[in-house]
Order: structure tokens, then sequence, then C-alpha cells
């Protein structure tokens, strides 16, 4: 994935900083958008890409602390690089302990906010990826119909052909047959992939 496929944004209620920030962050081939306030950005609704915030400590309203605390309880995991003009260690510490990446005080080299970027990037990019992929693995559970979805739940609890048909009131050729739907829905290769998958899921692994 490129640095074109990526999103940085940058929250900042002095234009002139968002002005030049977004200006660094172009020379590199970086996708910005900004915006003056935390209400603004949490009013954005953006591509489902990877990215990263570069979010001033002190805003109107509500503050950068106070829009990652918001991020957290929305379960947004969306990586954090802090910038203040008023930086102390309490409040550092506060935001490196809540999940931030840096936090970087005012005046900073470029270089130094670059580089955070790209550690913030690859980061997420790891997480967005498998962000996809549990969804996609859903999406295929989705498509199951409900005695599919019973019969998984009992294989992957380790059940057997005829311990399964027992179960369900049914027989075992018709247990083979929605066995099969499973791992060709599923796209599994073996029983443990389907254990796997069904762990990603959070199903209950146990009969």
């Amino acid at each position: 994935m490129s640095e074109a496929d990526a999103r940085i944004f940058v929250v900042d209620d002095d234009a002139s900083m968002r002005e030049a920030l977004q200006r660094l962050l172009c020379s590199v081939g970086l996708q910005v958008t900004t915006f003056a306030s935390a209400r603004e950005f949490l009013q954005h609704r953006g591509a489902d890409v990877p990215g990263c915030l570069v979010l001033d400590v002190r805003l109107p309203g509500l503050s950068g602390l106070d829009l990652q605390h918001e991020l957290a309880a929305a379960q947004i995991d969306l990586p954090i690089i802090f910038m203040t003009g008023y930086g102390d260690i309490p409040m550092t510490v506060q935001a490196m302990k809540a999940g931030a990446v840096e936090f970087l005080t005012k005046p900073f080299r470029d270089q130094d906010l670059l580089d955070a970027i790209q550690h913030a990037l690859e980061r997420d990019r790891v997480a967005w990826h498998r962000r996809a992929s549990l969804a996609a693995l859903r999406q295929r559970y989705d498509r199951l119909t409900p005695r599919e979805r019973e019969v998984m739940r009992l294989v992957v609890a380790g059940w057997l052909n005829k311990q399964v048909a027992a179960e369900l009131g049914t027989s075992e050729i018709m247990v083979k047959v929605h066995r099969g739907q499973v791992m060709r829905k599923m796209q599994a290769a073996s029983v443990a992939d389907l254990v796997r998958m069904a762990t990603h899921l959070r199903l209950p692994v146990t009969g």
C-alpha cells in the first residue's frame, strides 16, 4: 500500500500551522486533510484507509486529550501524534499511556514529525489489514445458513460426523454435505484452519 493510499489528518486551531503542515506533508507525497477543531474532525467521514492523526493538545472546546478519549471510547484505533507548545511531563505521560505514538513540542523539526508519521502509518497499515481480513471473514460466516453454523460450531469443537448427526437429528451424509459447504464458504483448507477462523470471530470452540 503506497503513501497515496494513506490519509493524514491534522487538527490545529492555528491556521498558519495547518497550512505549514499541509505543505510539508504534501511535499513528501502524503494525502492530508486539515481541521480547525476536534468537533470538526469528529464530523468528518473519510474513506476507510490507513492513516494517522496529527493533533494539537490545546484546542478550543474539545481538547486534543479529550478527542483521544472519545476515539478510544468509539473503538477508533487511529494512531495519534500530539503537538503542543506547552508540553509538560504529566500531559505527555497521560497521552502516551493512552496509546499516542509520539508527543512533539513546538517548534519541532520537520523530520521528527515525518519520522513519527511513518511509524504511525506502518502501525496502522498492520491494524488496517487485520481489520479488513476480519471483516472479510465475518462476511463469509454471515453467508452460512443456520444449520451450517450449527455444524461449524460442533466441528470446531472436535465432534465427529456421527456425533454431530446425533446432536442435530440428521444423517451423517447430510452432516458431510453441510460440513463441505462450511469448508467451501469459509475458504478453510482444514479443520485446524476452521478452528483458527472461529477463534478470530470469537465463536465458541467447545461443544
